[in-house]
């Protein structure tokens, strides 16, 4: 099939089997991933190879977006309203996960360094959507849904922050020829994460004083849409980290600039193509064949990470004095795992081409995994922590709006 032809394919075949996913409760992501499976190189081999070339393209758009939108989070105005809690306990459920990956698949499974960073960082990820869909559907109350919505709500953002460290950490013990030095480390690592969030900063600040010449809301779109691709282009070019110079991008707009919402807004008006699009083309890029390779360390990240959000968690509302619901049940809350993470995976496949496919592949494996069963974890801490009924045995009836 032409280009043409197999688009409109993806994205017809994708509306319906996410209606059809959605009857069995699982989010579409999940759909769109099972597509790509089924269209890409797996199975029926049916996506032309220009399309297949263009994924690193359309990846680093859809991680400009996500990185960007991720970036609302960061207003002062959000710090001041979520709370110790919440604080704590985002930031201690990442970094659970980060080093509990990292320093277990370094020491018990013998990977190197820069691997285990790799799967260390990409593990700090969850995925909202589902945990949001999972709260709505179930209609759950409560101060542990509270929390839980506030931690999933800002968990990605320190994902971005982990991954563009450990990815430049990474990049530089893994030069090749050449023997890793600290001091070499440090510097190079510096100047990626640095040199990211000054490219942000930046065009942020351009981006809000040229803002006054715009009228329409066409004009709107135009503007957001040129200056997050100009970001991520300008952040390619300089090999900075792009996740982390678009989040800084969308951090300081909307700190800067009072009609900041807009540029969110409109930008989400268009990306949701975009986005089908990058996850029916990371289906399409698992190597169903490389799940034999998978195997043991596959199921080590499900356990480790889940392990490392439970004990952050705990340990964050430990700190933070959280009730003891919140405590207890947080972690089972934040297995989800989806966008952002295949996003990183990605960009891993992309910058190391020898052991990227297999930590890529490993990571699509298991974001399968964690979206079947993450949003019944979900469910279950919800009713575990009291902000259920316990006799509700089905979902409320949802009217379309």
């Amino acid at each position: 099939m032409n280009t043409l032809l197999t688009l409109g394919v993806i994205f017809l075949s994708a509306l319906v089997l996410a209606k059809v996913i959605d009857k069995i409760k699982l989010p579409s992501v999940t759909a769109y991933l099972l597509l790509g499976l089924l269209i890409g190189y797996s199975f029926f081999n049916i996506i032309p190879n220009e399309l297949i070339k263009a994924t690193d393209l359309i990846s680093n758009i859809a991680l400009g977006f996500i990185a960007f939108s991720i970036g609302r989070n960061f207003s002062f105005d959000t710090f001041k309203r979520i709370g110790k809690s919440i604080m704590w306990i985002s930031i201690l459920e990442a970094s659970g996960a980060w080093l509990t990956v990292t320093i277990l698949f370094f020491l018990l499974l013998k990977q190197p360094i820069y691997i285990s960073l790799l799967f260390g960082a990409i593990s700090a990820a969850t995925a909202p959507a589902a945990t949001v869909m999972v709260v709505r559907e179930y209609k759950a109350r409560g101060n542990f849904t509270n929390v839980l919505l506030g931690v999933v709500a800002i968990d990605d953002a320190w994902c971005l922050i982990i991954f563009s460290i450990s990815l430049a950490i990474a990049k530089a013990l893994n030069i090749p020829g050449v023997n890793p030095h600290l001091i070499r480390v440090i510097f190079s690592s510096i100047k990626e994460i640095f040199g990211a969030l000054i490219l942000g900063g930046i065009v942020a600040f351009i981006m809000s004083v040229l803002i006054k010449h715009i009228r329409t809301q066409t004009e709107f779109l135009i503007y957001t849409l040129g200056f997050v691709l100009l970001n991520t282009g300008l952040a390619i070019l300089l090999h900075f980290s792009v996740l982390l110079s678009n989040m800084f991008l969308g951090t300081v707009i909307i700190n800067i600039n009072r009609t900041s919402d807009k540029f969110f807004d409109t930008l989400s008006s268009i990306d949701s193509p975009i986005y089908l699009l990058f996850f029916v083309l990371a289906g399409a890029n698992f190597e169903l064949s490389a799940l034999k390779n998978i195997g043991l360390l596959g199921i080590c990240y499900i356990i480790f990470r889940v392990s490392g959000k439970a004990l952050g968690g705990f340990l964050g509302g430990q700190i933070s004095q959280a009730p003891e619901n919140v405590k207890k049940y947080i972690g089972l809350g934040l297995i989800p795992q989806a966008g952002v993470a295949l996003g990183c995976a990605l960009i891993a496949k992309a910058n190391f081409p020898s052991v990227g496919r297999f930590v890529f592949n490993t990571v699509v494996a298991t974001t399968i995994i964690y979206e079947i069963i993450g949003p019944i974890c979900t469910k279950l801490a919800l009713q575990k922590a009291g902000d259920i009924p316990t006799f509700v045995s089905k979902p409320i009836e949802q009217k379309n709006i």
